[in-house]
């Protein structure tokens, strides 16, 4: 009997919806968005000399891409400014009533810090008084060979102990997703709830009690993500990473659990996930048609948060929750690889958006996933049309007002942190580490712009990015050098052209000509 055939015929009950009262901070996300997107649609119309059909059909490339930045903005003033209660702490004397998988999912990654990891949880587990209502499971996708006997050596201790199971596939089917989904079929039964985790992913035993006791005196809630920040990193991308999580996520996460409510998102790992709701999502459609687009869903994430909502369930995000991390990719090589992986996987939604029974704001975060990769073309064709002057605007207001409005979440954040720093110093390390943190994001958005762009492009003309595949033999450039020789290229054809355009590609050009510099240092170690 197929996974899918076990899972449907096992019974579970929908939870009862009641009335949904509108939320205010949703009403004012909406208005937020409205209002800071036209702003930068009609400047940007108010600056146009003349409307040409050129102009017309950029217009909405405009608002469309208005809209998206402006949903980051309007997130972050909520999470700033709205009022958000701080949630209650299980009580002392509370014992779980329920049972707890823990899942470690592993693809190869270094066995060793994940049986550090673990080995260190099961005791503050057993400290939580958790031990018997809990159990940890590493479920292993690894292929054959070394990477095998590297687990078999890290997690033996462990598994001697009773600390933890550990199951490696012998048929490594549908990814992640089928990874759970064949530990759901032979285990699900036995536990009330689940805790995902990756190999890279951290939660600390008191943060895994507050879940288990959220889910308990929450009986509507499927799923509940836990706010996610980053280890220390150890290369100076690595830190600049953690400086940015440590920077906005405060205020992005509390804004978007503020208007997203009950049908907010799930980002794959370090979250709690109902057995009962989870039946809903465990058999994902497999989409017709070759990779890119078709075959298993990539980011299959995001669909099983709109699947789960979709069945009746809560989904919700607790961003404050201490204790829950993860390690961010230390080099830009590392973090463009997993970053065209999630563009293939977003842009595969395309195909899910039309799915009946979505919950509306499920479908918005569909949507937002496409056009975190789509918006990168879309300033790349701007940009190239108001250079060349096919498009001919006057004065600074179009640039001004989208740069207004992309600062706004860094804004919000240095609101938001200032205040809360006690000592002079602190407050004095908080604004060095935003103005380092807004120059370098300034410096790399550009590279990042045309990579996205280029994983855009093989993607549409049919390039399947794989699934932690290994790299593929070819000729390998010197990091950086690409986007050096194209800010060449454009630089040149800028002052060849004779117009004025260099202002629009400056902020381009620049970063792009510092490409091999910047990126060499970022991913060094510091001394």
């Amino acid at each position: 009997m197929s996974v899918s055939e076990q899972i449907r015929k096992t019974v579970w009950v929908r939870p009862a919806l009641g009335a949904r009262v509108p939320r205010p901070a949703l009403l004012v996300f909406v208005s937020l968005l409205a209002v800071l997107s036209t702003a930068i649609v009609v400047a940007f119309a108010q600056a146009v000399d003349e409307w040409t059909w050129i102009a017309w059909a950029v217009l909405p490339l405009m608002a469309v891409n208005a809209v998206w930045i402006s949903g980051g903005a309007a997130t972050a003033i909520i999470g700033a400014f709205g009022p958000h209660k701080t949630p209650p702490e299980a009580p002392h004397r509370w014992r779980a009533r329920s049972k707890t998988a823990i899942l470690v999912t592993l693809c190869g990654e270094e066995p060793k810090p994940v049986a550090r990891h673990l080995a260190s949880l099961a005791s503050g587990l057993a400290r939580q008084d958790l031990a018997d209502a809990t159990e940890i499971f590493v479920l292993s996708d690894t292929g054959e060979g070394a990477a095998t006997a590297r687990e078999d050596a890290a997690f033996s201790e462990l598994i001697a102990a009773g600390l933890l199971s550990y199951r490696r596939r012998p048929n490594r089917t549908n990814r992640k997703p089928g990874n759970i989904a064949d530990w759901f079929v032979a285990h699900g039964a036995s536990f009330d709830h689940m805790i995902v985790l990756d190999a890279d992913s951290r939660m600390s035993p008191h943060s895994i009690r507050h879940l288990i006791w959220t889910m308990e005196v929450s009986p509507r809630v499927g799923l509940c993500q836990a706010g996610i920040s980053l280890v220390p990193g150890r290369t100076r991308f690595g830190r600049y990473q953690r400086v940015t999580s440590r920077l906005l996520s405060r205020t992005f996460g509390q804004g978007f659990a503020a208007w997203s409510g009950p049908t907010g998102n799930y980002w794959g790992h370090n979250a709690i996930i109902r057995t009962e709701a989870f039946r809903a999502a465990v058999d994902l459609p497999r989409l017709s048609g070759p990779p890119p687009f078709g075959g298993a869903i990539l980011s299959h994430d995001f669909i099983e948060a709109a699947w789960i909502r979709r069945a009746g369930w809560d989904v919700v995000l607790c961003p404050n929750l201490m204790g829950s991390a993860e390690d961010a990719p230390q080099t830009l090589q590392d973090f463009f690889k997993r970053d065209r992986r999630w563009c293939q996987g977003n842009l595969q939604h395309v195909r899910l958006l039309a799915e009946p029974g979505l919950h509306g704001l499920s479908r918005f975060h569909l949507i937002c996933g496409i056009f975190s990769y789509l918006a990168a073309p879309i300033w790349l064709v701007l940009l190239a049309l108001l250079s060349s002057e096919l498009i001919s605007v006057w004065g600074f207001l179009p640039v001004l007002s989208i740069a207004a409005v992309l600062l706004v979440p860094k804004l919000c954040a240095l609101v938001h942190a200032l205040p809360r720093a006690r000592t002079t110093r602190r407050r004095s390390v908080i604004l060095r580490a935003w103005l380092a943190e807004l120059a370098l994001s300034t410096l790399l958005a550009p590279v990042i712009m045309l990579r996205q762009t280029s994983f855009v492009g093989a993607i549409l003309t049919g390039r399947d990015s794989g699934w932690k595949s290994p790299e593929r033999p070819g000729i390998q450039l010197p990091q950086g050098w690409p986007e050096a020789a194209l800010g060449i290229v454009v630089l040149a054809l800028t002052i060849a052209s004779g117009t004025t355009g260099a202002f629009w590609l400056a902020l381009v050009i620049v970063p792009l000509l510092a490409a091999p510099i910047m990126m060499r240092k970022l991913n060094e170690v510091p001394s």
